[in-house]
């Protein structure tokens, strides 16, 4: 018997695409460039409805994506819960900027990218997922070495919850006791935090006008600047009070 052809890119994205609405939402479509051979990697330090780490994998043209609350540790002692979420287009792995409105409206920061491989016996990616255990290699700017993704519970479940899975570190050259999400908070392509990429011009998208108007901006200037303080609420002087940006409509 033949074996099955994998699915076809857009086939996989269906589901991304349903939950989104690409008339309000800057969010690229596409799949990835046949030409392209290294397998892309990204994390994008995501402030939706809460803050989270979108942990992200090329694979058949696609990324796949797991959600981390916590975000990648160094420490293999450290098991960071990993919710699986649905495969995203290949092109969004550079996305950095504001979602106005709807599924994960908030500020995408790019926070580490490069590339990654499968290690020995993990090759057949789709199997390896599958069997619920993934180990693989990174090259990144702030995440490097082995590493290794283990589902500890099943698929959709009728109460409607995802996939988990751990994200653990392996024991090589790069592990280290450091906290890398707060030791390196800021993008790893622009080094803005989320407060500058709100300022800057790229972030100020032609759709925010077909989101609503100025509510769903100003929902997301509000939790940023929130973010912003109770990050620096340890430092001894108090920050200045601040206005809320205006975004440049375009």
């Amino acid at each position: 018997m033949p074996a099955k052809k994998p699915a076809a890119p857009k086939k996989r994205l269906a589901r991304y695409r349903a939950k989104r609405d690409f008339t309000k939402t800057p969010e690229p479509t596409g799949g990835r460039p046949a030409a392209e051979k290294a397998r892309a990697f990204c994390v994008q330090k995501h402030l939706a409805s809460h803050l989270h780490y979108d942990f992200r994998l090329e694979h058949r043209g696609v990324l796949l994506s797991w959600a981390i609350p916590k975000g990648p540790s160094l420490n293999p002692r450290d098991k960071r819960l990993a919710m699986r979420v649905e495969d995203h287009p290949y092109d969004y792995r550079t996305f950095e900027g504001v979602i106005p409105a709807g599924y994960g409206a908030g500020v995408v920061m790019l926070w580490d990218e490069g590339t990654w491989s499968p290690e020995a016996g993990f090759e057949n990616v789709s199997v390896a997922l599958k069997k619920g255990e993934l180990k693989f290699t990174l090259d990144a700017a702030k995440l490097k070495g082995s590493w290794v993704l283990i589902r500890i519970r099943g698929g959709p479940t009728p109460t409607g919850e995802r996939e988990q899975w751990l994200l653990i570190k392996h024991k090589d050259q790069w592990v280290g006791v450091i906290n890398v999400t707060e030791k390196f908070p800021t993008s790893v392509r622009t080094d803005r935090d989320f407060e500058g990429i709100l300022k800057s011009d790229p972030d100020v998208w032609q759709s925010h006008k077909a989101a609503g108007g100025s509510d769903d901006m100003q929902k997301i200037i509000e939790k940023v600047l929130d973010y912003t303080d109770k990050t620096k609420s340890g430092s001894a002087a108090a920050s200045p009070k601040r206005s809320p940006a205006r975004a440049r409509k375009k």
